[in-house]
């Protein structure tokens, strides 16, 4: 198979789980229904990028836990913050902030979360990503071939509507004063609730979207 599209396709598998763990945990915690993610689809591209870098940088010591931990969560924090930081200044908005937790930095990255990012990692090198790996080398691969083709167009596709509609956000409060106020924030919130939804959607995925300067 073509290694771009077998990492291509491992990328999305983990994306998706990545995207299953923040519904569940969102779900949970706000005991409602939410669609969680970047994107208009199932699946969340911070958690396929860290899982890819993970895999791809520390495979070679995947029997050395404490490695795995440690690498683990500086690898997922820089990716994190670096995310944060990056939609901040492209977008104008702070998609997520974990100012009220301790140990933070700047809001975009905590010691708890970094933690558990840190164990997971031990789990997608030690148990995970094996299996994931032996279901994918036992399909033949030109059906392979075919689910990357076909998940890769669909993706693109996604991610080009999803930024349309992100750069529509943006838009949408240039002529509202910004700052952190709830009023801003559900004025916001009124403005694009009523245009489509897709709007809709993005708005329930991230109910604490804030627009900034």
């Amino acid at each position: 198979m073509n290694s771009f599209l077998f990492y291509f396709l491992l990328y999305i598998i983990y994306s998706m789980i990545g995207w299953i763990m923040e519904m569940t945990y969102v779900n949970i915690k706000n005991k409602t229904f939410t669609n969680r993610g970047f994107l208009i689809g199932p699946y969340c591209p911070i958690y396929g990028t860290a899982a890819m870098t993970m895999i791809l940088i520390l495979s070679k010591y995947k029997n050395d836990i404490i490695i795995l931990f440690f690498v683990g969560i500086v690898i997922s924090s820089f990716l994190e913050y670096i995310t944060s930081y990056i939609l901040e200044k492209v977008f104008k908005a702070r998609w997520w902030d974990y100012s009220n937790k301790v140990l933070n930095i700047d809001g975009r990255v905590c010691l708890l979360n970094s933690i558990l990012f840190g164990l997971l990692c031990i789990l997608l090198l030690r148990f995970i990503n094996p299996f994931i790996m032996n279901i994918m080398n036992s399909i033949q691969t030109n059906i392979l071939n075919i689910i990357s083709i076909i998940v890769m167009i669909i993706y693109l596709t996604d991610c080009v509507l999803s930024f349309i509609i992100i750069f529509k956000i943006k838009k949408s409060t240039e002529n509202i004063k910004k700052d952190y106020t709830d009023e801003i924030s559900n004025k916001v919130k009124e403005i694009l609730m009523s245009q489509s939804k897709l709007f809709s959607r993005f708005l329930k995925a991230f109910p604490n979207f804030k627009s900034k300067e």
